[in-house]
C-alpha cells in the first residue's frame, strides 16, 4: 500500500519491508464437535473455520493445556470459545474464567460472547464481567449462574482467592474446568512473576475443591512462548502457531528524521508526527500513533490539533480539524476511554495519539497505518503497534519514525533487524523472594500451609520462620495458620504501582480529571507543572502530599514542562564481587531515593527551553532492591571532574546502561542507572561509581545476570561509542549531545588500561539551540511577508496573531521595520521583552544578518485617540 502523504517526506524514508499477503486456511468442523455447536457457527455464516481454530478445539478436547501464538485479529477468542462452550453445552454447571490483563480489555471482548449467548439463551450459557466496576447485584448472579466469568488479575488476586469458601466462589471452583488468559506476552517482569504466583495460589485452592482445570494461553510472538506459559500456568503446554487467517499485505517504511539544519541533532519522532499527522487527517486516513509516554501523548496530540485548527485553503465555517483526533493513554478515565474507543472503531475521527495501551487487543475499527513513535523496545511490542493496522484483511502500512538510541539507530542500518532475526525472550522470576514472599503470606491466609505447600513455594522453609516470628502464623500441628490481619493479599500491587494514590481535581469545576500513584504524581503533578489531559492544558495549583490531591486550572500556555531527577544511592548489602583490570563490579542489595528537585519549560512546535524552576517541596520515592556498580579508577575520577560545564559520567553510565540492556534483554523499564560515589573510613578516600539497579522492589535477576557479563558489557560499550556514526557524540552512543564522545571513550577505556589523553575535548554550548528549516532570505521577507505568516500559523507560533495584523514590513540596512498604526503600538513592540520574542521568532525561520534588529514605524491614526476619550468621559460620567 502506497500512501501518497509521504510524498513530502521521502527524504526521510530510507527502508522498505513488504510483507505479502496471507491466504487463510480453512478447516471443516472438528467430527467431535456437537451439532449445537455446528449450528451457532453456521448462524454466524462461518461453515469453514480457521486451521488454528480447528487445532485449539481438538487438543483442548483432549485435555491439553494450550498456548496459541498466532497474529492479531486471527480470531483467537473463537479458538477459546468453541472448546469452552463444547464443555458447557455437556453440562451446565462448568465453569470457565477468562483472564485480561485490563478491564478495558474485558470488557471490549466481552462483544465477542454476545452472539454466543443469545443463539443458546441463559438456560443454556451464561457470561459476565467480574470487576471492581460490578455492581452487588451482578456480582451475585455471575457467582452464582454465569458459565463463564470475563476478569482480571486483580480480582483473582484480591477477591476469587482470599474468598473462595465464601458468597459462592466455592461453588466457581469446585467446577472450574477452564481458564484462559489472553495477551500472555503482556506478563513479563513483575507482573508476570506476580501473575506466575497468582496462578499457583489459584491451583492451590483448586486442588482443595478437587478441580483441575485446563488452561488455554494467547500470546503476541515471543521466543518463548511455552516457556513463559508453563512459568506462569505451573503445568506442561503444547503450543499452536501455525496461522490459518488472512494476513493483511503490509508496508513498512522506516523513517529517519532529518538533522536540524547546520546541526548534528536530529528532530525527534514526536516533532515529526506533530507534522505527519495532520497531512493524514486531511487525507481522510484511519490510524493510530504510538507514543512511549503519556506526556508525549499529550504534546503530540496538542501540537497536531494546533495545526489542524489553522488549515489554509479551507471554507471558515469547516476548516478546523482539531476534533478528528484524540488521545488515548493511562490516566483517561474508563468511560473517557470507552468513547474514544466507540468514536474510532465508528469512524467519528480519524486517528488516535496513544501510549501503548492500545497495543492490546482492543477493537478499535479497521485502521489503514500504524506509526510507532521511536522502536518500542521490543520486537513483540512492535509487531503487535504494526498489527493494529489492516485487521480486517485489507493492506495496511506501518511506519517507524527512528529515535536517537542505539537500537533504533542500529535499525536505520540493519532494516533486516526487524524480520530477520528472532523476537526477544519474555522474563520472569516467580521465585523472587520478595514477590514470593507476599504470596506466601496470602496463601496462609486462605488455606494453613501444609507440607505440599513446599512443591509450590521453593523458598517457604525459610519464609515460615520468618512469619512466625513476626506473629502472622501459628503451628497446628504440623500445619501453619495464619493469625495475622485479615487482608494480605491487599499488601502488595501485582504491577509494581505504588498504593498511594492521587486524585487531580479541576479547581475550577470541582471534578476530578484523573487518579494516579505517588511515582506519576511526582513527575506529571508538581506545582507549577503543566499537566496535559487529552490536549487540554492545566496548571498545577498545589500538590497536597497529606491528602494526596493535586489542584488544577485551566490554562493556554505555550510550552509543556519536564521534571529533573536526582538519584542517590544507599549500599544495604554486597554480595559478590570481581575484579575487571583497572575497575571492579560488586552484586549486592541497595536502597534507591529518586527526587524531583526542579523542571524546565519547554515551547510547543519548536521545543525551545524556556527555562528551569526549582520544585520547592520534598518529592521522592524510596526502592530497595538489587543493583550492580562498577569502580571509576582515580585517575578517570580525576580527569571527569576536571570538566565542570557537562557531567561526564552520565554518557559513562548510558553506555553501560544501553549494553547491559542488551546483554539481559531487559528494556527501560527493567534497569535504571546512576553514578554516585562513596567515602571510605580508612584515609577518607572518595570513590567514584556507576550503579545499575533493577526497577523492582527486591529485585527481578537483571542486575544479576548483568554481572555475569559485567566484563563483556564493558567492552560493549567501548565499541558502541567507538563505532557510532556521529562526529563529537550523541544521545545514541553518550546520551546527550552536549558530551564529546572522545572522553567518554577515553574514560572506558581507561577502566581496562591506563591511557594519556592525547586529544582536546571539544567546548559544546550548554543549551542546543534549535534551528528551524528557513522560509526565505532576509531581503525576501517584504515580498513573502503574507508567506512568512502562514507559515507561522502552520507552527501554532508564538505572536502569530500579532504578525498578522503588521500591514507590511520594510528593510532599512540590517533593520526590519513593521508597519503599525499608532504611536502606543510602537512603544508596545519595543518594549524589551516583546521585541526580544519577535526578534527571536524572525530569527528562528529566516536567514537573518548578523546585525539584525527590529524597529517600528507607527502611522498616526487621526483624531481617533480624541474620540475614544470623548467615548471614555461620556462612559464613566
Amino acid at each position: 500500500m502506497k500512501l501518497p502523504e509521504l510524498k513530502n517526506y521521502e527524504n526521510r524514508i530510507i527502508g522498505e519491508i513488504n510483507i505479502d499477503k496471507r491466504e487463510p486456511i480453512y478447516m471443516p468442523y472438528p467430527e467431535n464437535m456437537s451439532d449445537d455447536l455446528k449450528g451457532y457457527l453456521k448462524s454466524l455464516g462461518i461453515e469453514k473455520i480457521y486451521s488454528h481454530q480447528y487445532e485449539m478445539f481438538e487438543r483442548a478436547i483432549r485435555g491439553e493445556n494450550v498456548i496459541i501464538t498466532t497474529s492479531t485479529a486471527s480470531g483467537k477468542t473463537l479458538s477459546f470459545l468453541l472448546p469452552v462452550a463444547e464443555s458447557i453445552l455437556k453440562d451446565k454447571t462448568n465453569r470457565a474464567l477468562f483472564i485480561y490483563p485490563t478491564k478495558a480489555l474485558a470488557h471490549d471482548q466481552f462483544r465477542n460472547f454476545t452472539s454466543i449467548l443469545e443463539y443458546f439463551g441463559e438456560d443454556r450459557i451464561q457470561c459476565g464481567i467480574y470487576d471492581g466496576d460490578t455492581p452487588p447485584n451482578e456480582r451475585t448472579r455471575i457467582r452464582k449462574n454465569a458459565n463463564i466469568i470475563l476478569t482480571n488479575p486483580e480480582m483473582i488476586n484480591s477477591a476469587f482467592l482470599p474468598n473462595h469458601s465464601i458468597y459462592g466462589f466455592n461453588h466457581i471452583f469446585s467446577r472450574l474446568k477452564y481458564i484462559v488468559i489472553d495477551e500472555l506476552h503482556v506478563y513479563r517482569g513483575a507482573f508476570g512473576s506476580h501473575m506466575a504466583n497468582v496462578i499457583r495460589r489459584l491451583n492451590r485452592i483448586c486442588r482443595y475443591y478437587k478441580s483441575n482445570p485446563q488452561f488455554l494461553f494467547s500470546s503476541a510472538t515471543i521466543a518463548n512462548p511455552v516457556e513463559l506459559a508453563e512459568n506462569i500456568g505451573g503445568k506442561k503446554f503444547s503450543h499452536i502457531y501455525r496461522d490459518g487467517s488472512m494476513g493483511s499485505q503490509k508496508t513498512i517504511y522506516i523513517w529517519q528524521p532529518p538533522f536540524v539544519r547546520d546541526t548534528e541533532y536530529r528532530k525527534t519522532p514526536e516533532e515529526e508526527a506533530s507534522d505527519f499527522v495532520p497531512d493524514l487527517v486531511q487525507s481522510g486516513r484511519r490510524f493510530i500513533t504510538f507514543c512511549k509516554s503519556r506526556r508525549e501523548v499529550e504534546v503530540v496530540l496538542k501540537e497536531a490539533r494546533d495545526r489542524l485548527s489553522n488549515i489554509e485553503g479551507m471554507p471558515s465555517l469547516s476548516r478546523d480539524l482539531s476534533d478528528r483526533i484524540s488521545g488515548y493513554r493511562g490516566g483517561y478515565t474508563p468511560t473517557e476511554r470507552k468513547e474514544i474507543e466507540k468514536r474510532l472503531s465508528q469512524g467519528l475521527i480519524n486517528g488516535v495519539i496513544a501510549t501503548n495501551a492500545l497495543e492490546l487487543g482492543i477493537d478499535i475499527g479497521s485502521l489503514e497505518i500504524a506509526i510507532s513513535c521511536g522502536f518500542p523496545g521490543t520486537k513483540a511490542s512492535f509487531w503487535q503497534q504494526v498489527g493494529r493496522a489492516g485487521r480486517k484483511g485489507d493492506g495496511a502500512v506501518g511506519i517507524l519514525i527512528l529515535d536517537v538510541s542505539p537500537l533504533d539507530q542500529y535499525i536505520a542500518i540493519n532494516g533486516d533487524y526487524l524480520v530477520k532475526t528472532g523476537v526477544e525472550n519474555a522474563v520472569i522470576d516467580k521465585d523472587n523472594l520478595f514477590i514470593q514472599l507476599a504470596h506466601v503470606r496470602a496463601a496462609a491466609a486462605e488455606l494453613p500451609l501444609s507440607l505440599d505447600d513446599a512443591s509450590i513455594f521453593p523458598d517457604i522453609g525459610e519464609i515460615i520462620p520468618v512469619l512466625i516470628k513476626a506473629g502472622e502464623l501459628k503451628n497446628d500441628g504440623g500445619v501453619f495458620t495464619w493469625i495475622g490481619k485479615d487482608f494480605p493479599a491487599g499488601d502488595f500491587n501485582l504491577r509494581n504501582i505504588s498504593s498511594n494514590i492521587y486524585k487531580v481535581i479541576n479547581k475550577q469545576n470541582g471534578t476530578m480529571l484523573t487518579e494516579m500513584d505517588e511515582y506519576q504524581a511526582f513527575h506529571e503533578v508538581y506545582p507549577k507543572a503543566i499537566y496535559i489531559h487529552d490536549g487540554m492544558q492545566y496548571l498545577v495549583e498545589s500538590l497536597d502530599l497529606t491528602n494526596r490531591i493535586a489542584q488544577v486550572i485551566p490554562v493556554d500556555m505555550n510550552y509543556f514542562t519536564v521534571p529533573f531527577n536526582e538519584v542517590s544511592v544507599g549500599i544495604l548489602r554486597e554480595f559478590k564481587n570481581k575484579k575487571i583490570c583497572r575497575s571492579g563490579v560488586t552484586f549486592g542489595d541497595v536502597n534507591i531515593k529518586e527526587s524531583v528537585p526542579a523542571y524546565k519549560m519547554i515551547q510547543f512546535h519548536n521545543r525551545q527551553n524556556l527555562g528551569f524552576e526549582p520544585i520547592v517541596e520534598n518529592l521522592f520515592t524510596q526502592l530497595e532492591t538489587e543493583g550492580m556498580w562498577y569502580l571509576i579508577p582515580d585517575d578517570v575520577d580525576a580527569v571527569i571532574n576536571s570538566y565542570t560545564q557537562f557531567n561526564y559520567y552520565n554518557g559513562i553510565k548510558h553506555a553501560l546502561l544501553t549494553c547491559a540492556r542488551m546483554r539481559t534483554m531487559a528494556t527501560a523499564e527493567d534497569i535504571g542507572g546512576t553514578v554516585f560515589n562513596t567515602v571510605e573510613k580508612e584515609g577518607e578516600v572518595k570513590r567514584a561509581f556507576v550503579i545499575l539497579y533493577d526497577l523492582y522492589p527486591g529485585g527481578l535477576g537483571f542486575t544479576e545476570k548483568a554481572f555475569e557479563f559485567a566484563e563483556d558489557i564493558l567492552n560493549d560499550a567501548i565499541n558502541l561509542v567507538k563505532n557510532c556514526r556521529c562526529h563529537d557524540g550523541c544521545p545514541a552512543c553518550v546520551g546527550d549531545y552536549h558530551l564529546d564522545k572522545k572522553l567518554v571513550l577515553w574514560s572506558l577505556e581507561g577502566m581496562l588500561k591506563e591511557r594519556e589523553i592525547t586529544f582536546k575535548v571539544k567546548e559544546k554550548s550548554p543549551e542546543v539551540v534549535f534551528i528551524e528549516e528557513k522560509i526565505c532570505d532576509f531581503e525576501e521577507l517584504p515580498d513573502k511577508w503574507e508567506d512568512f505568516i502562514a507559515f507561522l500559523n502552520k507552527k501554532s507560533e508564538t505572536f502569530v496573531q500579532f504578525f498578522s495584523t503588521i500591514s507590511g514590513v520594510s528593510i532599512s540596512g540590517d533593520i526590519l521595520v513593521l508597519n503599525v498604526n499608532g504611536s502606543f503600538f510602537r512603544e508596545w513592540i519595543m518594549e524589551s521583552a516583546n521585541k526580544s520574542k519577535i526578534e527571536n521568532i524572525i530569527k528562528r525561520y529566516v536567514n537573518i544578518p548578523k546585525g539584525f534588529k527590529i524597529d517600528v514605524c507607527a502611522k498616526e491614526v487621526d483624531d481617533i485617540k480624541d474620540k475614544i476619550m470623548r467615548r471614555y468621559d461620556d462612559l464613566t460620567k
